[in-house]
C-alpha cells in the first residue's frame, strides 16, 4: 500500500501568506519562507506554493521567492500560478521547485499539458482542479475560482490524465476554509475514475478529516493550510493519529 503523503500549502499574495474562506476573505498567515522551513522540521512529506492572484494580475509567478524557500527545504516543492508557457516552468524549475502546478491556463490550452509532460516528464506536471458544485454537479472554475466553465470536473480530471498530466490537485471552493472537511464525493468519484495520484484539498478542520478522505475519499495525498499555519493541527501529531487509524504514512 502506498503510503499517504499530507501536504501543506503556501497560498502567496504580494509574496506573503495568506489564507481564505471559499477563496475570498484573505487574512496574513506568516513569512512564506519561516513557514516553509518549519513544515519541512514537522515532517511534511511536500510543500506546495500557489501564487493566487497571478493569472488574475497576468504576472509570472514569484520565481525569487520560489529560489529562497527552495534552498531551506528537502522536500518536494510544487510551485502554481500563472504558469502559460514551457518557458515558464522552465524558470521554476531552474530556481527549486520540483514540480508545477497548472490551471487556468490547462483550460484555456488543454495541449499545454501535453507539452509540459513531454518536456519535463509527466511527474513533473500537476494538474490543478478547482471545482465547485452547481445544482449538484461539481464544474471546474479558473481564476482563483471567479470564472465558472462548463466542464465536467470527472471528465476534465480524466482527460488530463490522458493529456500526461502526472497528479490532480483536487480543491473544493465550497469546502475551502470553512474547516468542515474535505468533499468527499467529488474525491472519491475522481480518485476511482484516474490511475494518477488525487491531491484532495479544502475545508481540513479535524484529524478525522483526514481520515475520512484518505479512507472513504481513497485521496493519495491531504493539502491544507489555516491549520497548519496557525498550529490547530501539528503535522507530527497528524501522522501518529492517523497511524493509529492503520493509514499508512511515512514517519
Amino acid at each position: 500500500m502506498l503510503t499517504k503523503r499530507i501536504i501543506p500549502c503556501l497560498d502567496i499574495k504580494d509574496g506573503q501568506t495568506v489564507k481564505g474562506t471559499n477563496f475570498v476573505n484573505l487574512r496574513h498567515a506568516g513569512d512564506p519562507v519561516e513557514l516553509a522551513v518549519r513544515y519541512c522540521e514537522e515532517g511534511a512529506d511536500e510543500l506546495v506554493f500557489l501564487d493566487i492572484t497571478a493569472t488574475v494580475d497576468k504576472r509570472k509567478t514569484l520565481a525569487e521567492l520560489v529560489k529562497k524557500i527552495a534552498t531551506h527545504i528537502n522536500i518536494p516543492f510544487t510551485v502554481g500560478g500563472g504558469i502559460n508557457s514551457v518557458e515558464d516552468v522552465s524558470v521554476l524549475l531552474e530556481n527549486g521547485a520540483d514540480k508545477i502546478s497548472i490551471n487556468t491556463a490547462a483550460v484555456r490550452n488543454p495541449q499545454l499539458i501535453n507539452d509540459l509532460s513531454a518536456t519535463f516528464g509527466s511527474q513533473c506536471v500537476v494538474l490543478a482542479v478547482d471545482v465547485k458544485n452547481f445544482d449538484g454537479v461539481w464544474k471546474v472554475v479558473t481564476h482563483g475560482g471567479r470564472t465558472p466553465t462548463e466542464l465536467i470536473a470527472t471528465e476534465w480530471a480524466k482527460k488530463a490524465e490522458d493529456l500526461g498530466a502526472g497528479e490532480i490537485l483536487l480543491t473544493s471552493m465550497d469546502h475551502d476554509g470553512t474547516k468542515n472537511g474535505f468533499a468527499i464525493e467529488i474525491t472519491k468519484e475522481i480518485s476511482t475514475s484516474v490511475s494518477i495520484p488525487v491531491i484532495a484539498s479544502g475545508g481540513a478542520g479535524s484529524m478525522e478529516h483526514f481520515s475520512e478522505v484518505f479512507t472513504i475519499g481513497q485521496a493519495d495525498a491531504a493539502l491544507a493550510a489555516s491549520i497548519f499555519h496557525f498550529r490547530e493541527i501539528e503535522i507530527g501529531e497528524l501522522k501518529a493519529y492517523l497511524k493509529k487509524q492503520n493509514i499508512s504514512v511515512r514517519a
